[in-house]
């Protein structure tokens, strides 16, 4: 494959007139081929052409995962428009400001979100095509049904695919600019981290609004993959689904891995097909855990939205690292002067490489954010990793995602991957509070595992067993539930930072 001199948008195209009763995929077990999905990219990318929406405009798409949802994306893809995925959850002002940021020409949005789209935008917001569904149709399915075919000249490999906003966990989002060269490189790389061969199936749940999920979408033309879709993560269906859907792979992100461990034990944990899980940010601990409990082989990952999604992998097997770069991507650990740390030492994750477009060119109209992220023609990060002996990289979180407490730097992650060990916890974060005296307190957010109660005293001394004094939680709060990004990260920063609606360790200690 030239990665250096394609894109991708005539992939499909040339897939469905050779093989047009081929599967595409699989979405909650029926059956989408390329040939109707090639057909009804075609019908969107006419319609758009009819409206004069055109190369170099932007549509955003406020769509769950659905074959509509793929016939706009590939048929935006092959207009040569730039797709601004909309996150299903977002409302309000983080909804307003991304539509108004992003200035996109049309909204395509499900019809029972139209009443969210209009609360956050006023009524001011961008033209709307509603999506429905087959009982209930609106104007997104008869576009795609109008057969209209599209003929245009293909965009280049330069040529923006997507705005892909950021999570966002610690403020605004920023939109990186995404070409179609970096999402072909990012299939490129799913790949070679997942040993990915004609004939696997992809169990896909993650939301195609998310880099996790849009990175597979060329897989079925570039490498033979069929992809098994369904409508969202489901601990409880989790395995049923994949046995259901024959899956060879499966995708992690955000603590999946973690709340698949601790769903009961039974018989449906080894009756799949799955050889690989592939992802980022599974736990040393829980590791070769969930490898003996499920029967699959552990692919870990590392890479950023700016750095066509996946930088290094490991393919040693090496417990808790994210493995060696990929053959177009070199890695730097450097200190807060820019100089390379030392043997084991920590450092921040400085991203370089040999071809040119594998990093994107910046984030839309936020220059300030551009300039810090893009120094020297050097991808900076902001995520510390050091090496270790074999020359491994290993991640430590992010710079930014640690609290100042008692003259110590205490990493987000580091307290949270204890506290997720906790039989009773399913899913954990950690933020800094204001305290009366110094810098910062801790305050630790935990969600029970089902049919699970948490007893704060009794978690804060499990708690201080297995960290340092000054990284133990002063404040536990319990919640039934965590506002997520598309990734299913934690939204911490909409996490209040409250004293009083808590358990406060140094108050018990002082009754």
């Amino acid at each position: 494959m030239a990665l250096t001199e394609d894109g991708f948008a005539g992939l499909l195209e040339a897939r469905a007139a050779s093989d047009p009763d081929g599967i595409y995929a699989r979405f909650n077990g029926a059956p989408l081929t390329f040939k109707r999905l090639a057909g009804e990219a075609a019908a969107f990318a006419a319609e758009l052409a009819a409206r004069g929406i055109g190369p170099g405009d932007r549509v955003a798409v406020m769509l769950r995962n659905s074959p509509a949802t793929l016939a706009v994306v590939f048929g935006l893809m092959r207009a040569g428009i730039a797709w601004v995925p909309v996150n299903v959850q977002q409302r309000g002002d983080g909804l307003a400001y991304l539509l108004s940021h992003a200035a996109p020409k049309l909204l395509v949005v499900e019809r029972d979100l139209l009443g969210t789209v209009t609360e956050a935008t006023g009524g001011s917001g961008p033209e709307l095509m509603l999506n429905g569904t087959p009982e209930a149709p609106a104007a997104l399915q008869a576009v795609l049904a109008s057969g209209h075919p599209f003929d245009a000249p293909l965009p280049g490999p330069e040529a923006t695919a997507a705005i892909m906003y950021t999570s966002g966990t610690t403020g605004r989002p920023k939109g990186v600019i995404v070409s179609h060269r970096m999402l072909r490189l990012a299939s490129e790389a799913v790949s070679r981290v997942s040993v990915a061969r004609p004939g696997d199936v992809f169990f896909v749940w993650e939301p195609l609004y998310h880099i996790g999920g849009a990175q597979l979408m060329l897989l079925p033309m570039t490498h033979g993959i069929t992809l098994a879709m369904v409508d969202r993560f489901s601990a409880s269906r989790f395995w049923g689904q994949v046995a259901a859907e024959g899956a060879t792979h499966i995708h992690y992100l955000g603590g999946i891995l973690q709340i698949l461990l601790k769903q009961p034990e039974g018989p449906q944990d080894r009756a799949h097909k799955v050889r690989i899980a592939w992802g980022g940010g599974c736990p040393p601990e829980i590791w070769r855990r969930f490898e003996e409990r499920f029967g699959v082989e552990i692919r870990e990952c590392y890479g950023m939205t700016e750095a066509s999604s996946i930088t290094t992998f490991n393919d040693s097997g090496a417990v808790g690292a994210v493995g060696a770069p990929l053959p177009w991507f070199k890695v730097l650990l450097l200190d807060e002067a820019g100089a390379p740390v030392g043997p084991g030492a920590r450092g921040e994750i400085v991203v370089e490489t040999s071809l040119p477009g594998a990093l994107f060119e910046g984030y839309l109209d936020n220059p300030e954010a551009t300039a810090k992220a893009l120094r020297g023609g050097r991808l900076h990060t902001g995520d510390l990793g050091s090496y270790d002996a074999a020359g491994n990289l290993l991640f430590h979180g992010r710079m930014t995602d640690s609290v100042r407490c008692r003259g110590e730097n205490v990493s987000a992650w580091e307290v949270e991957h204890v506290a997720a060990e906790h039989p009773d916890v399913e899913d954990c974060a950690m933020i800094g509070v204001a305290t009366d005296v110094g810098e910062q307190d801790i305050k630790l957010f935990v969600k029970p595992r089902p049919g699970s109660r948490i007893d704060a005293a009794a978690l804060s001394r499990w708690l201080g067993a297995r960290l340092a004094s000054y990284q133990n939680p002063r404040y536990i709060a319990v919640v039934s539930d965590f506002e997520r990004t598309a990734s299913q990260r934690i939204m911490k920063h909409k996490l209040p930072a409250s004293r009083d609606d808590c358990w406060d360790r140094l108050a018990m200690q002082e009754a």
